[in-house]
């Protein structure tokens, strides 16, 4: 685990509540170092600060989605929820409000770890021009491999598991994000805008918009 905050009494609390649960812990006190640490260690998940001086979480996270998948959990005292869904839409997984408890930190994890694991146990799965390999959860499109958010590649590997199904939106947000998602639709929109794009011009036409419903995935030879 990466511990990513300025405040060092926070970075060790936080760490100190990982290494009773048996996690190995890494700690950066500022945006940099964490980008460095993402980019030359095997790291599981990042929890990361908003409020930093310098690069803020919401600026990091953009960065870190150009070159990396990690999970991101968000540690935030904002209060307010666009500043929230914001940071969602920008490749977060997932948030947790300081003050928190050791308890509700590790069940976010473990919430983005068991959905880890629900998707290694399957196999290769090719459909069309899209290759999905859930043991290293990568994506490639005509050879060539993506760059996604976990809440992308979960959603493109849902809609492959289940071709040719309409999910409606409230569906995807339920299934993805979870019943205490305090965001609306507006964010299964802007993720599937973005998945399609880095699908590219031909795969990204194989998530087909459902007027009025939702969205259907479908791949065309």
């Amino acid at each position: 685990m990466l511990v990513v905050d300025d405040e060092r009494d926070m970075r060790q609390l936080v760490e100190l509540h990982l290494l009773k649960s048996g996690f190995e812990v890494m700690q950066a006190e500022n945006g940099e170092i964490a980008l460095e640490i993402v980019r030359t260690t095997n790291v599981d998940l990042v929890l990361l600060d908003v409020m930093m001086p310098g690069k803020n979480g919401f600026e990091v996270c953009e960065e870190m989605r150009k070159f990396s998948s990690v999970p991101i959990i968000f540690l935030t005292a904002l209060d307010a929820k666009t500043d929230l869904v914001k940071g969602l839409m920008l490749g977060g997984d997932d948030y947790v409000s300081k003050p928190f408890t050791a308890i509700e930190l590790t069940a976010r994890m473990d919430a983005i770890f068991r959905r880890i694991g629900v998707m290694t146990k399957n196999e290769t799965l090719t459909k069309g021009i899209i290759v999905n390999d859930p043991t290293a959860r990568q994506i490639t499109v005509g050879g060539k491999k993506l760059s996604l958010t976990l809440k992308e590649y979960e959603l493109i590997h849902l809609f492959m598991s289940y071709e040719g199904k309409v999910f409606s939106r409230e569906q995807l947000l339920e299934r993805l994000w979870g019943l205490d998602y305090e965001g609306g639709t507006r964010t299964v929109d802007t993720h599937i805008k973005t998945l399609r794009l880095k699908l590219g011009p031909i795969a990204g036409k194989y998530i087909e918009t459902v007027w009025g419903i939702g969205y259907r995935f479908e791949a065309r030879k």
